[in-house]
């Protein structure tokens, strides 16, 4: 009887290996970067978020992570989860594109924005209600407070997520 050793575990060539974590690199560093600069303009410049605005966050904070875990995968030898896990982060980055596109698009006037654009109220309880609606500051999707070279940061974030998109579905197709 002949004993027979399991095939040796094939290793990942250099270059999907370099594929992979390069594009995830660039993913969970661009999203960050996105979501630093939204931050930015909401910390520091004194903007306040819309409801939209802060919808096309979401995909972002998930989509860091996970671009991570694909990092992670690959040093692994997980070649198959690592194209997983930035196929969704591509997916998360698609969305936050889609999101931004049809923000830009309620800026703009081609379509209108949900109810929630109209703003909240103030948080009733005690005191006077007239006052409290007087100091209400309501953020409109509509209305874009900052524009450079005619497009809003709605309109910029539609360029980060598909060009993000584009680059995590570049590592995703990576084989051998």
């Amino acid at each position: 009887m002949t004993h027979t050793s399991p095939a040796p575990r094939a290793t990942l060539s250099p270059a999907v290996r370099s594929r992979q974590i390069t594009a995830a690199l660039i993913v969970a560093i661009g999203a960050a970067g996105a979501l630093a600069g939204a931050w930015y303009f909401q910390l520091v410049v004194g903007l306040a978020p819309c409801p939209l605005c802060l919808e096309q966050r979401v995909p972002y904070y998930v989509g860091v992570p996970i671009a991570l875990i694909a990092i992670v995968c690959v040093v692994g030898g997980k070649a198959g989860l690592a194209r997983v896990a930035l196929g969704l982060a591509g997916a998360l980055m698609a969305l936050s594109a889609f999101l931004a596109v049809y923000h830009a698009g309620v800026e703009w006037g081609f379509w209108a924005g949900p109810a929630t654009c109209s703003g909240t109220g103030p948080v009733v309880g005690g005191g006077n209600l007239l006052e409290g609606l007087q100091q209400a500051r309501v953020v409109r999707c509509d209305e874009a407070p900052w524009r450079l070279f005619g497009l809003s940061l709605a309109g910029y974030n539609a360029f980060i997520g598909s060009a993000l998109t584009v680059v995590a579905m570049w590592g995703a197709a990576a084989r051998d």
